[in-house]
């Protein structure tokens, strides 16, 4: 007899997909690490595009000040353009295809104000604006204007200006001159030399009226005084120019030994250093002499005047007689007594007059002094003192035997580059300048210089970084597909022909059994009844059965 296997009607396993029918072969741990590896594989592919899709940022606005960042901050808000800001804040990014869109939207709303406000302060005067708060607009715009020429300057970063500006009235005789103060911020690593500062303080000199060049004052963002002080106080310290030019100096003679020297004991084995003292001091000097009297020969008339006068006339002869009134009258005229051809006979009567001749002759000469006026300038920047101290290493020798050793020089030789180094700088023992030469060996670097490793290197870590990411993700997801996903596909793929003919081949070597024949309506089955008779046996006898089962466990 056969045994028929009966299915349900609804159940036809050829209509199922071969996926879903593995899929439903699997048990419930097999499906649970299939659906979290394919969760996990979607995430990370997720991740991926996110980051690949992330837009390059683009600088929209930098050097802004705080007011200004905060107000564009809050309209990019408003706007939802995503942005972000740089190390420190110095700038505002936001998505480079969107820079263009965005400035033009905020000039709109002009966006950004600006810190500095110049003379467009006096465009917006309201009625009833006082003669006090016009003055003090024209004052913050001209501070204004100022500011945004002294930042136009390469090193400048920030500055700011204040002007002090008397109120200027007719009745007062001496006017309160005004003033000026320029506080500026340089960008790191640059410094204003003196022609920078001398053009800032001309420029705001020249902008405000009356304003003199010693009346402004210009300090760095750490409150140092970097203009010169009205009363020239600081004239006696040190300026980095002059610094600059003694460090020059110094290299120049320190290349002057070098370059003549090395040629002879070698390259690596000369050392030398040049010290200069130097004199920024000016000095101006006026001396006036004068030279002995000369003789009036060898003198150089500067002017002379002579003056010369003489009186020629008669006096009247004096009055006689008896004084009173009658002497006091005038004499009536007498007659001519002188002939009319012959010369006039001199006068012999009394009362005739007299002939008086006077003469006076002055003479003034005025001789130049002799006087020699001599002024003399000391030049700036004269070299005082000159120390140069210079070490020579051993030279190379040959002993005996034949082996390298090193040997110190001879006095002559010594004494030979000693002279060469004199020469070389310009040795004036007047000046007091001194060289010290020395020859001794010199010591190897004992330090070993250890080479970087390749991963230990900057570059070498900043390419880690940039590709970590990108690295990771693929790594990640290379784990979930071949640890997960990839059993669980395999799980539900067709077997192969191989695999199909293997277990074909199993299937045949399975023993055919004759099949029981089928049970006769209403009549229980063999099988039935045998179990019913064990069921019997074990409530009757149930020692036995339970020796019986025992003996099964056992192996017996």
């Amino acid at each position: 007899m056969s045994a028929i296997a009966e299915l349900p009607a609804n159940a036809n396993p050829s209509a199922r997909p071969v996926w879903l029918q593995r899929l439903s072969a699997l048990d419930s741990g097999q499906r649970l690490r299939l659906g979290a590896g394919v969760a996990l594989l979607v995430a990370a592919v997720v991740v991926a595009l996110l980051l690949n899709r992330q837009p390059d940022y683009k600088v929209l606005f930098s050097n802004l000040s705080d007011k200004d960042g905060g107000a564009i901050v809050a309209q990019l808000s408003q706007m939802n353009v995503p942005y972000k800001y740089t190390e420190g804040g110095g700038a505002i990014l936001v998505p480079t295809d969107r820079v263009h869109d965005v400035r033009l939207r905020l000039a709109s709303q002009g966006l950004p104000k600006g810190s500095v406000s110049g003379f467009e302060l006096t465009e917006s005067n309201r009625f009833g604006t006082t003669q006090f708060q016009e003055r003090l607009n024209f004052q913050r715009g001209l501070e204004g204007e100022l500011t945004r020429s002294i930042q136009a300057l390469s090193s400048v970063q920030t500055a700011r200006v204040h002007l002090a500006l008397p109120n200027q009235n007719g009745f007062f005789r001496e006017q309160q001159k005004p003033s000026a103060s320029v506080l500026v911020s340089l960008y790191p690593g640059r410094i204003l030399d003196k022609a920078q500062l001398a053009g800032i303080v001309h420029l705001v000199a020249s902008s405000v009226p009356e304003l003199a060049p010693s009346a402004v004052s210009v300090l760095d963002d750490t409150g140092k005084l970097l203009s010169k002080s009205p009363d020239g106080a600081d004239d006696k310290g040190f300026d980095a120019q002059q610094l600059m030019y003694v460090q020059q100096l110094e290299q120049m003679y320190t290349k002057r030994v070098m370059d003549i020297l090395e040629p002879v004991v070698g390259r690596n084995n000369i050392k030398a250093q040049v010290t200069a003292e130097v004199d920024f001091s000016r000095t101006e000097s006026t001396s006036e002499q004068h030279r002995p009297n000369q003789n009036t020969e060898a003198g150089a008339i500067r002017s002379q005047q002579v003056l010369e006068s003489t009186t020629n006339q008669a006096d009247p002869a004096p009055p006689t007689g008896i004084p009173g009134s009658a002497t006091n009258q005038p004499q009536p005229p007498q007659p001519a007594a002188a002939p009319i051809n012959g010369p006039n006979p001199a006068p012999t009567a009394a009362g005739a007059s007299k002939a008086i001749n006077n003469s006076k002759r002055e003479s003034i000469t005025n001789y130049e002094v002799d006087k020699t006026i001599r002024v003399t300038r000391g030049n700036s920047g004269q070299v005082k003192r000159l120390t140069a101290a210079v070490v020579v290493n051993y030279h190379n020798a040959v002993d005996e035997k034949g082996n390298p050793i090193t040997k110190g020089m001879t006095p002559e030789q010594l004494a030979q580059m000693t002279a060469l180094v004199r020469e070389s700088i310009g040795f004036n023992a007047e000046r007091g300048d001194s060289v010290n030469l020395m020859n001794t060996p010199f010591q190897g670097d004992t330090t070993k210089t250890e080479a970087v490793p390749l991963w230990k290197q900057p570059e070498t870590l900043e390419l880690a970084r940039s590709f970590a990411w990108p690295v990771g993700i693929a790594l990640f997801a290379g784990l979930v597909l071949l640890g997960l996903v990839r059993p669980a596909i395999k799980a539900l793929a067709p077997p192969s022909p191989a695999e199909a003919a293997q277990l074909d081949a199993l299937e045949a070597d399975v023993l055919d059994r004759p099949a029981l024949a089928a049970p006769k309506p209403g009549e229980p089955a063999p099988e039935q009844l045998r179990l019913e008779e064990a069921r019997a046996l074990a409530r009757q006898n149930p020692i036995a059965v339970a020796n019986i089962v025992k003996a099964w466990v056992n192996g017996e």
